[in-house]
């Protein structure tokens, strides 16, 4: 009969479709994988294992995932280590559910109802405030921290997903299984794009992390106008409606021909990643001295996007409210882009965040 939710408490929760976002499509091919996923105004996390039982009616198999349904998604990982041990649990002796039942009575809050009453004293929280207690804690399901990772596998093209995640473009990253990892790419996809100015752009859809998606959530994201998540389902590249920008492997791509000149590396870029390389360099020979090992490498990549997404805010508020209200190369240069290679992507982001400002670059009648 396909995926099937066996149990779950409360009892009276709406979980459709869920059963297919706790376990990844093609899942049937590895042994174990965990996944974050959205449900409605929840953020989840599952384990998923697999274990071969000599039983014909399972078919030589027994798949399961354990997850668990929250508000806010920064957290999850506290339980990452209780749902891989109950999950093998359910593999090994199935319908036996007493620590899962401890484990709700012991956690369990009110959640949002579906008209999101009650979400007015649980605000939903997208992006998580930085707290560095997080990060530590995330290197026990991800060894060398999940955001040192997203920079080693995306290299430079790093900064081609920055500009992308700033403009708050629908950006949708393909990979087979396992899929965990792959959602932690779209975790850090969206603290690219982080900013802490008061007043910025109310108007500005959010940066939403969808996490796994699949063909079940195709209805939900034609509504959707910003949004990063993951897939293991390749029927998505073919649906171009449905996103701006296509992440397989490495390999970022537009179907938008007003984005392609954002795909090309500038030399800002490169001057941006040298940087962020040197103070990687800086905070690594500092714990290894012993001078500070309180700093975080995660901490330092976010604080490192953040602070050049407020210098490039910082400028164009100011320059907005100035007299004459014209964006120079100068100025262009002092936010850490390249006067004509950034030039598309600062009239985007003109557009997006509704900045009224004259952009004399290279053509002094473009507005």
């Amino acid at each position: 009969t396909g995926n099937m939710v066996e149990w779950c408490l409360p009892q009276d929760i709406d979980l459709e479709g869920v059963e297919f976002k706790s376990m990844a499509s093609g899942s049937h091919k590895i042994q174990s994988d965990f996944i974050y996923f959205r449900k409605g105004l929840c953020f989840g996390l599952a384990c998923f294992a697999n274990m071969p039982v000599e039983s014909e009616l399972e078919r030589g198999a027994r798949m399961k995932s354990v997850g668990i349904l929250s508000p806010s998604y920064t957290l999850l990982y506290r339980y990452m280590h209780f749902l891989e041990n109950q999950v093998r649990h359910q593999l090994e002796m199935p319908g036996h559910y007493s620590h899962l039942e401890a484990f709700y009575d012991d956690k369990k809050g009110v959640l949002p109802d579906s008209k999101g009453t009650s979400s007015s004293q649980q605000p939903v929280h997208w992006l998580p405030s930085i707290h560095r207690y997080m990060y530590p804690e995330m290197k026990i399901t991800h060894p060398a921290g999940c955001m040192s990772q997203f920079i080693k596998f995306f290299g430079e093209q790093i900064l081609v997903l920055w500009k992308f995640a700033l403009l708050r473009k629908r950006i949708l990253i393909f990979s087979p299984p396992p899929v965990g990892v792959v959602c932690y790419r779209v975790y850090c996809c969206c603290c690219l794009a982080n900013v802490s100015l008061p007043g910025l752009g109310g108007t500005v859809p959010e940066s939403k992390p969808f996490f796994y998606v699949n063909v079940a959530d195709i209805e939900m994201l034609e509504t959707e106008v910003s949004y990063v998540a993951c897939t293991t389902e390749k029927i998505f590249e073919q649906k171009r409606d449905l996103y701006d920008v296509y992440v397989d492997n490495q390999n970022v791509k537009t179907h938008h021909e007003h984005l392609q000149p954002l795909l090309k590396i500038n030399n800002a870029d490169k001057e941006k990643y040298r940087r962020l390389n040197d103070q990687r360099q800086m905070l690594m020979y500092s714990q290894e001295v012993g001078e500070d090992c309180s700093s975080c490498e995660e901490d330092l990549f976010i604080l490192f996007f953040m602070e050049q997404n407020n210098r490039i805010f910082q400028t164009l508020m100011e320059v907005s409210a100035s007299q004459d209200k014209t964006l120079t190369a100068d100025h262009a240069r002092g936010m850490g882009l390249d006067p004509q290679g950034d030039r598309s992507f600062l009239m985007d982001l003109l557009e997006v965040y509704g900045i009224d400002v004259m952009l004399v670059i290279d053509n002094p009648c473009c507005t």
